[in-house]
C-alpha cells in the first residue's frame, strides 16, 4: 500500500467529495478535500499531492484552468479528471501534459482505484 501517497480531490459537489474521500481512506490513502480549484490552489496541496482527481466543470476556475495553472507553475502533478458532463474529454493547454484519465460520473469504484494505483507505481 502506498500509505505516504496523498491524493487531492476536488470537486464542487459535496457528496462526490466525501464519497471519495471514504472510498480513498478506506483504500488507505490520505485523502485532501477542496471545495474548488481556489482553495486547492491557494492551499499546500499542490506541493504535497501525489495523485490529484478533479471535476472537470467547477464554478470559477474549472478543473482545465485548474490544471493549466499547475502546469505553468512548474508542478506536474498525476490528474485524473471526472465529469458530469458527457462528450470527448476537453482539450488541455498546449503547455500541460495530457491528463491521466477522464472517469464520466457515475464512474465504476474498481476502475478509480486501479487507475491511481498505477500512477502511484508509475511515481515509485
Amino acid at each position: 500500500m502506498h500509505h505516504a501517497a496523498v491524493i487531492s480531490v476536488v470537486d464542487d459537489d459535496e457528496s462526490v467529495r466525501m464519497a471519495l474521500d471514504s472510498l480513498l481512506r478506506s483504500n488507505g490513502f490520505t485523502v485532501r478535500v477542496y471545495a474548488n480549484a481556489e482553495a486547492f490552489l491557494a492551499s499546500t496541496g499542490p506541493q504535497d499531492t501525489s495523485c490529484l482527481i478533479s471535476d472537470i466543470q467547477m464554478p470559477g476556475i474549472s478543473g482545465i484552468q485548474m490544471y493549466d495553472e499547475l502546469s505553468a507553475r512548474g508542478i506536474n502533478l498525476p490528474v485524473i479528471f471526472i465529469t458530469g458532463y458527457a462528450g470527448s474529454p476537453p482539450r488541455v493547454g498546449a503547455s500541460s501534459p495530457e491528463p491521466v484519465a477522464y472517469f464520466p460520473k457515475p464512474f465504476p469504484c474498481g476502475e478509480l482505484m486501479a487507475c491511481i494505483r498505477e500512477v502511484l507505481e508509475r511515481q515509485a
